[in-house]
């Protein structure tokens, strides 16, 4: 058999739309020969440096919500280990999105409880000694697609040996099954080709947990 391709996966808790782009690439684990890695970034370092250009209800978001839930999750890796990060990335999504708790503690708090890890992660909410970890994780993971996106940064091997990587897909609802094989092809075909950066439309419609 064949090894599985590695898929590296940069996500930040906090964001709705990475939320459903993770749900859509572990249904494309599913119907694609893909293993995904899980690592942290955070909306909250990438934007530090240009709060003054941010609408006044994203800095207040990024400046009370943004920073506790990374902290945990980089000083769960820390901890725990790398593997960890997928279940807790779940059970943090599911409870900040889908049951529609937000960042809050208590919503970390209680992913903590669903996959077992001990609620002293939550020690790291306020300051935490790994944050140089915290930004290697997240640099590392931006420095393959450019400062002016955000999360997700999907990498993926490519054909000449380098990591081909990109921000999104954007997607509501998450597609499953042979849509999210179809998303999943399409995207790696135009990511593939020199000089590609770019297709977008107008969103009109918000996040859409209805399927997850």
């Amino acid at each position: 058999m064949s090894e599985k391709t590695p898929v590296d996966f940069w996500f930040d808790p906090l964001c709705p739309w990475a939320w459903m782009t993770s749900r859509w690439v572990l249904e494309v684990e599913k119907v694609r020969d893909i293993e995904v890695r899980w690592h942290v970034m955070s909306l909250a370092v990438l934007n530090e440096n240009k709060l003054d250009e941010l609408p006044e209800h994203y800095r207040e978001m990024l400046a009370t919500k943004a920073w506790g839930p990374v902290r945990v999750v980089i000083a769960a890796q820390e901890e725990h280990g790398a593997e960890v990060l997928g279940d807790l990335y779940t059970a943090l999504g599911t409870r900040i999105h889908n049951q529609g708790m937000g960042p809050e503690k208590e919503a970390v708090a209680a992913a903590l409880k669903d996959v077992g890890l001990p609620d002293s992660l939550l020690d790291h909410w306020d300051d935490t000694p790994y944050e140089e970890q915290l930004r290697a994780s997240h640099k590392e993971g931006i420095e393959k697609v450019g400062q002016d996106v955000g999360t997700p940064v999907i990498a993926v091997p490519g054909a000449d040996g380098e990591q081909l990587a990109f921000f999104g897909p954007v997607v509501t609802p998450a597609p499953k099954g042979e849509e999210a094989a179809r998303l999943w092809d399409g995207t790696l075909a135009v990511a593939s080709v020199p000089g590609f950066y770019e297709i977008k439309r107008t969103r009109t419609k918000g996040p859409d947990f209805s399927n997850l």
